[in-house]
C-alpha cells in the first residue's frame, strides 16, 4: 500500500514537472518569436560600401571590438529632422567594458557627402543615416560598424516599458512644470525625456544634457537586461519595435547578446571638450585638433586597432 502510495506521488510530482517544464517552454517560445518579431520590425539597411576604416569583416565569435552610433532624432511627419544627439558607443568584449562618447550637436566639422564645413548633426537632415555614419567616421578617424536610431519623442515608451529608471542628478532644476531634485531619483517616461532636454539652465550647457542623455540609456541597458524586466517583456517589445531602427541583424544581435553582454557592466562616458564661437552668425563649437585626436586615439585604443 506504502509502495503504492509513492509511485502515485512520483507519478504527481513527474507530471507537475512535464506541465511546468511545458509551460515555461511556450513562454520561452513565446518571447522568442516576439523577440524575433520585433526585430525584423526595426531592421533598416542602408546601402554603403564597406568603410576602408573596417576593410575586413567583424568576427563577432572572435570577440573583435565593435563601434556603434546611437542617433537620437527629432522627427516629424514629413520631415526627416535633425539629430537631436550623437552618441558613439564602443564595445570591447575582451575588456568587458564599453565607453560612450556624445557628440555636441553644433560641433563643426565637414559634412561628408556636402564639401562644406556645417554642425554635425546637418548631416542627417541632409543625408539621413549614411551621412550621418560616413561625416562621424571621418570626424573621429574610426569605423562606425552599426548604427540604431532612436525617436526622442517617444523615447518616454521604452522608459515606461521597462517600469521607469533611476538616475543620480547632480543639481536641482525644473523644466517645463516638472521638478527634479539633486540625488537619486526615479524617473517615468515623460521625465525622463524633459531630464534628457534641458540644457539653458545647466551651468554646463549641451555638455550636461549629454552626461544625463547617456545617464537615461545605461540605466535602460542596466534596467532591460534585468529578471524583473521579463514580466514586461510585451510592452518593452513593442516600445521598441515602434521607435528604434538599426541596420543589426536578428542574427548579429543573438552573437553580440552571447559575446557582448558583459561588457554592459562596465560603463565609462567620454567627454569632447570644445569653444562655443559664431562664424557667419551662426553658433558652432569647435574643437581642437588636439582634443579631436586625443578622443581618436582613445577609441581606436579600446577598438584595438
Amino acid at each position: 500500500m506504502r509502495s503504492e502510495q509513492k509511485r502515485k506521488k512520483r507519478a504527481w510530482l513527474i507530471g507537475a514537472i512535464v506541465v511546468f517544464l511545458a509551460l515555461i517552454g511556450t513562454y520561452v517560445f513565446s518571447v522568442y518569436y516576439k523577440l524575433q518579431q520585433t526585430m525584423n520590425e526595426m531592421h533598416e539597411p542602408i546601402e554603403r560600401e564597406r568603410s576602408d576604416k573596417r576593410p575586413d569583416a567583424l568576427s563577432f565569435t572572435e570577440k573583435q571590438p565593435i563601434s556603434i552610433l546611437l542617433i537620437g532624432v527629432d522627427e516629424r511627419k514629413n520631415d526627416r529632422g535633425r539629430a537631436d544627439s550623437l552618441i558613439v558607443i564602443t564595445v570591447n568584449p575582451k575588456k568587458q567594458s564599453m565607453e560612450m562618447l556624445s557628440i555636441p550637436r553644433d560641433t563643426r566639422t565637414m559634412i561628408v557627402g556636402k564639401g562644406k564645413e556645417d554642425k554635425i548633426n546637418h548631416s542627417y537632415a541632409f543625408g539621413g543615416v549614411e551621412m550621418t555614419l560616413a561625416t562621424v567616421e571621418q570626424f573621429l578617424d574610426i569605423p562606425i560598424d552599426y548604427y540604431i536610431k532612436v525617436n526622442m519623442e517617444s523615447f518616454k515608451d521604452i522608459v515606461d516599458a521597462v517600469g521607469g529608471v533611476t538616475v543620480n542628478n547632480s543639481f536641482a532644476f525644473e523644466y517645463e512644470g516638472e521638478s527634479f531634485p539633486k540625488g537619486e531619483i526615479t524617473l517615468n517616461g515623460e521625465k525622463a525625456l524633459k531630464y534628457t532636454r534641458m540644457r539653458y539652465d545647466d551651468p554646463r550647457g549641451d555638455f550636461g544634457r549629454q552626461d544625463r542623455q547617456k545617464q537615461v540609456i545605461e540605466a535602460i541597458i542596466k534596467k532591460g537586461a534585468s529578471f524583473s524586466s521579463l514580466a514586461n517583456y510585451n510592452d518593452i517589445l513593442e516600445a521598441i519595435g515602434k521607435n528604434i531602427k538599426t541596420n543589426l541583424t536578428f542574427e548579429e544581435m543573438k552573437q553580440i547578446q552571447a559575446n557582448y553582454k558583459e561588457a554592459r557592466h562596465h560603463i565609462e562616458q567620454l567627454h569632447m571638450q570644445g569653444q562655443g564661437k559664431k562664424i557667419d552668425g551662426i553658433y558652432y563649437l569647435v574643437v581642437p585638433e588636439e582634443e579631436r585626436t586625443a578622443i581618436s586615439q582613445r577609441l581606436k585604443t579600446h577598438l584595438e586597432m
